[in-house]
């Protein structure tokens, strides 16, 4: 075998080089399934790297650039541990690591676990609005971590002194050049289920971030009930394909640590190539026979929408999970009828409701039932809080996916504001306990006091009905628009522009309320492609009238340029940001009037 010139090269361990790699994991690792039930992530991966599954890296074009088993990327981790040690680290100090989907980053995740440093995942520049404001957020990260090491990854290193200049860091480098630290520390520290194991920053984090604050134990017992309840993962034959960002939930957890605590093989694209080339993630679930991979809504969007030659036999994707945005049910029908004829089959669509704050995971749907919806009367639920069943055409109508019920060993209420819980379809605040919530926000006492009650009750933030024992999530309490006593959601009018108007596209239109002298408005900012002043005012005047027609609401359109509307780092609009943005005078509005402007 040849050696890479790696970081690796003057230990014991062998890197192979990239081209030289042929053959990613195989499914089956050889041991007897274990679904997460260890005290520990070292200890997962001590068991699993006695087995023959791993990660395996791809480029964006879907070439396999890294084959890493578990039994090299323990080694590996143990040798990168004792490097950070060896760079004057405590247990217990944070290492804010900006999350590549590669080798590295799961060299220096488990690196800080074997140590007992708390791992602390940031984004790549994917989603920011440009290099200023990602780089002031990265800082508020760090400095909400308190993080004593950062490591940048090798694609923005130029950026380094920019994004640490001032901080107080023992280390601030590539994953090369922290890899190559002189290793003087040669005892690993004894590992409890109650460390703290990482802080993850939640995706909408911005002027203020807070970490999430995920123990051990807490991390442990999401991966087991995702693995033994929610996925059911097989004893034999199931793969993990992801495309999902490392320093967001769903992609760390879901298809990060969740494999490695059941053995599985995972195979890796990079989040960043992914909306240039989306089929290549359907190629690698083709060809390495992938059953198990989860998008938000707007990546079976992609797929859909985009024409390819390639050959597909989606026939083995048992599970396509949903999550990570509110769930819109019609993509997902134009995916199935899309790729039905390559053999994927719209039973696997399984829904889920989860949150960082939760570790990941709150509830599953049934596996094998495909997305299951309830059909409601609009102007009830706007009005009363109520989600009445109908299917009257003369009435305005939301359709709602049903996410499951919640995981065993946890609970779920709906409340209404006195705290009292609701009956079915009674539209309240949703509750959580069990054994997969935070600590806490890391060092933000009263922001952690308000979401977790004494009794262990997380305060989600979502708005949401039981239905049978199943939970519907309705919307973000906090974007909730009151309009003349009605509880108006802004996805409603959203979705309805981007159904409706052909020329919008998933997250062209991002609607909130602002404040005036003479009350409460609505606003809607619309990404237009549109270049002549004509087509401009008929979008603003299409969109206006549509809104009025099927919303009874009057809404201020404000077309704004493509690729200009704000996303959190998994790639969610985020309408907080475009109202901070609209209000600072962040956007440019495109005319819609053919007479110059002096």
């Amino acid at each position: 075998m040849k050696t890479a010139h790696s970081p690796f090269q003057n230990t014991s361990v062998e890197v192979t080089l990239p081209e030289m790699t042929s053959l990613p994991t195989p499914s089956d690792s050889g041991l007897p399934r274990r679904y997460g039930d260890f005290p520990s992530f070292p200890a997962a991966l001590d068991y699993a790297a006695q087995g023959s599954s791993g990660f395996n890296i791809y480029s964006g074009k879907g070439v396999l650039l890294e084959t890493l088993p578990y039994s090299a990327l323990r080694e590996q981790a143990i040798e990168t541990g004792k490097r950070l040690l060896s760079l004057g680290l405590k247990p217990g100090d944070r290492v804010a690591i900006v999350a590549e989907s590669d080798g590295d980053f799961a060299r220096i995740f488990f690196g800080c676990q074997y140590a007992g440093l708390v791992s602390a995942p940031l984004p790549l520049p994917v989603a920011f609005g440009g290099r200023e404001g990602y780089v002031g957020t990265l800082r508020g990260m760090i400095e909400g971590a308190a993080a004593s090491a950062v490591v940048i990854a090798s694609i923005i290193s130029s950026w380094t002194d920019e994004i640490t200049a001032g901080l107080d860091l023992k280390f601030a480098g590539t994953p090369s050049e922290l890899l190559e630290t002189p290793i003087t520390v040669e005892t690993l520290p004894a590992i409890g289920p109650d460390d703290l194991s990482y802080l993850q920053f939640s995706s909408g984090s911005t002027r203020f971030p807070m970490g999430i604050a995920v123990t051990q134990r807490s991390g442990m017992a999401n991966a087991h009930a995702i693995a033994l309840n929610g996925l059911k993962v097989r004893e034999t034959g199931d793969r993990c394909v992801s495309w999902l960002p490392l320093y967001h939930d769903m992609g760390l957890v879901g298809f990060f640590l969740t494999p490695m605590t059941c053995q599985l093989s995972v195979d890796m694209l990079p989040t960043r190539e992914f909306a240039r080339r989306p089929h290549v993630w359907l190629d690698l679930i083709s060809r390495n026979r992938g059953t198990i991979s989860y998008s938000p809504s707007f990546g079976y969007e992609l797929c859909a929408r985009r024409a390819t030659s390639i050959e597909l036999d989606l026939s083995s994707w048992r599970i396509a999970g949903i999550g990570g945005d509110m769930i819109r049910y019609h993509i997902l029908e134009d995916f199935a009828q899309r790729f039905a004829a390559s053999g994927f089959d719209s039973r696997a669509f399984t829904a889920s409701y989860g949150m960082a704050e939760a570790t990941l995971a709150i509830s599953f749907a049934p596996l094998g039932s495909g997305i299951r919806t309830d059909t409601i009367d609009l102007r009830a639920l706007e009005t009363r809080g109520e989600a009445i069943p109908s299917n009257d055409p003369a009435r305005a109508l939301r359709t709602f996916v049903i996410c499951g019920e919640v995981l065993p060993e946890h609970e779920l209420e709906v409340r209404d504001a006195q705290g009292r819980v609701l009956q079915d379809r009674q539209v309240g605040t949703i509750f959580v306990r069990g054994p997969s919530l935070m600590q806490g926000y890391f060092r933000r006492p009263q922001e952690t006091a308000r979401a977790l009650d004494s009794d262990g009750w997380l305060n989600t933030g979502d708005l949401g009905y039981m239905l049978d024992g199943q939970v519907v999530v309705t919307g973000r309490a906090k974007d909730l628009i009151i309009i003349n006593g009605r509880n108006i959601w802004p996805q409603d009018l959203e979705w309805s522009a981007e159904t409706e108007i052909s020329t919008l596209r998933s997250r062209d239109v991002a609607v909130f309320s602002v404040d005036e002298d003479e009350g409460e408005k609505i606003v809607a900012l619309v990404q237009c492609r549109a270049s002549s002043p004509e087509a401009r005012e008929t979008l603003k005047t299409e969109t206006a009238s549509l809104f009025r027609r099927q919303h009874g609401v009057d809404v201020s359109i404000i077309l704004v340029p493509p690729h200009t509307l704000p996303q959190t780092s998994s790639g969610k609009l985020t309408r907080a940001r475009a109202k901070a943005m609209l209000l600072s005078g962040a956007f440019q509005p495109l005319e819609t009037s053919s007479v110059p402007v002096v």
